[in-house]
């Protein structure tokens, strides 16, 4: 075995799908099921609206590249919807910092169209009425994130270790040799992927470094099926800040999307209240308010179910991608926050450049693991 990918999400599959089809031998080890933590919880949001200039945005686009090209090799396999997203602005304040980040964004090669208030009813119909207008964002896209982790983990060929929690990395002369399981398994290869979700810091934990993962939890509200009311990925400006904010605190901006299959999905809230699954009453109430607000059809459509998900988070926002110099052969692919699905092939990429040695296709340098060397545990 060359590498061994712990985690069976959606970037542990992407990791595994390249590692392969770079001519490694993998196998992935998880606790659960495959998609079963984060990943099975997210939306599948593919976004570039929500990200400013920097190295996140320059992953994103490569990624969302990937993410075409996947979308052709396995058609109709994890319901790639390119369907853009379109961000509002309530009033005028709003429009003018909307302007200002879209220019920024533009210069790094995203799409961003501004749409004019009298426009806005012609991309999405039953918006609300007296939004100050908008910017559309062609790149955006959708898939069903659990199916794609599937999708891309039979395609790997790599071996599963399914309902194998790993509760230790085995290292001899400092380096990692392998993996062991609570079932007694031992896995042996000269390289493990920790590819572990909000459980990232911990499998770090087991190789004796430091890497910071948080759990900020994140609830979803999923209506009855409907026709096809909403068009794009919605969502107000203020869903950006949301995104950059370092707050522990609740905060709620709705995401509106349709689905091919008829619900309408709304997140997402955010929240630093470690592994509490307990229902929110509050950021469920916050999220259909402001659904309703930006979409008054949907405020007497029923809801037919709630879930929950943690996202990865890390202190700077940026995941931790690529070979972590302090143990040789440990690799780290967590930490994306909210990003992960949009981000998994391009993960997937920088992992196999680090594991053949390889040119990386976008500069790893802003994702280095041990940037958080000396930061308390």
């Amino acid at each position: 075995m060359d590498v061994i990918v712990i985690g069976a999400g959606v970037v542990g599959a992407a990791c595994a799908y390249d590692a392969a089809r770079a001519g490694l031998s993998v196998a992935v080890v998880d606790r659960g099921a495959v998609g079963g933590g984060t990943t099975g919880a997210g939306e599948g949001n593919l976004l570039v609206s929500d990200k400013e200039a920097g190295p996140e945005l320059d992953l994103a686009l490569f990624s969302a590249g990937l993410w075409r090209d996947l979308a052709a090799a396995l058609p109709g396999e994890f319901e790639y919807e390119p369907k853009g997203g379109i961000v509002v602005a309530p009033d005028d304040a709003a429009l003018k910092a909307l302007r200002v980040f879209a220019d920024g964004q533009r210069g790094a090669g995203v799409d961003a169209v501004e749409v004019p208030a009298g426009a806005l009813h012609d991309l999405e119909p039953h918006l609300a009425p007296g939004l100050a207008g908008a910017f559309h964002y062609p790149q955006d896209a959708q898939v069903q994130p659990a199916r794609a982790a599937a999708r891309l983990l039979a395609a790997s060929g790599a071996t599963l270790h399914l309902g194998e929690e790993v509760t230790d990395i085995v290292r001899r002369k400092g380096a990692v040799r392998g993996v062991r399981t609570r079932a007694g398994t031992e896995i042996l290869a000269p390289h493990v992927v920790n590819a572990a979700g909000t459980w990232g810091g911990r499998v770090a934990e087991l190789a004796g470094v430091n890497l910071p993962v948080l759990p900020r939890r994140g609830f979803v509200l999923v209506t009855e099926p409907l026709p096809r009311v909403v068009r794009h990925k919605v969502y107000a400006a203020d869903y950006i800040s949301d995104v950059a904010s370092g707050s522990a605190a609740l905060q709620s901006s709705a995401v509106v999307e349709g689905t091919p299959s008829g619900p309408v999905l709304i997140g997402a809230t955010r929240e630093r209240v470690g592994f509490d699954r307990s229902l929110s009453v509050e950021a469920l109430r916050r999220l259909a308010a402001q659904a309703a607000a930006l979409f008054p059809v949907l405020a007497d459509v029923r809801v037919l179910r709630t879930y929950l998900g943690f996202r990865p988070y890390l202190p700077d926002h940026l995941p931790a991608i690529g070979p972590d110099p302090r143990v040789p052969g440990l690799l780290h692919a967590c930490g994306h926050e909210g990003a992960g699905i949009g981000l998994a092939p391009a993960t997937g990429r920088l992992i196999t450049a680090a594991l053949t040695g390889t040119r990386p296709p976008v500069d790893p340098t802003p994702f280095r693991p041990d940037r958080f060397e000396g930061t308390p545990r």
